[in-house]
């Protein structure tokens, strides 16, 4: 039942259009840290109990956040490419700069 919950309410709201975030390995790590909390406070489990996370996981049924927040990611690149030619989001997907970039670091503003 919690495990349902889960899935449907907390991991929602964190994954919540994050098929646009530009995710650096920084961003994956702390999600899948704040989930594992998350998890390990459902359950009761502490730390200090020393139980593995691959097994926690395993035994409520759950994938790894940084794999579903893939399949989303995937899931919205297909949705780009089945797009019109003529559409916004897949002319952006296209677009091309024009001219080189000027030397150095960038000017503050």
């Amino acid at each position: 039942m919690t495990e349902r919950l889960y899935s449907s309410c907390v991991r929602s709201s964190m994954l919540h259009e994050s098929e646009t975030w530009p995710v650096r390995k920084e961003n994956v790590v702390a999600l899948q840290r704040a989930e594992m909390r998350m998890v390990r406070w459902m359950r009761g489990i502490k730390l200090k109990d020393r139980f593995p996370s691959k097994e926690l996981r395993e035994r409520l049924d759950i994938d790894d956040i940084a794999l579903v927040l893939q399949q989303n990611r995937l899931c919205w690149y297909g949705h780009v490419l089945r797009k019109e030619d003529d559409d916004w989001v897949k002319k952006c997907m296209e677009y091309e700069v024009d001219g080189p970039r000027p030397r150095g670091r960038p000017k503050r503003t």
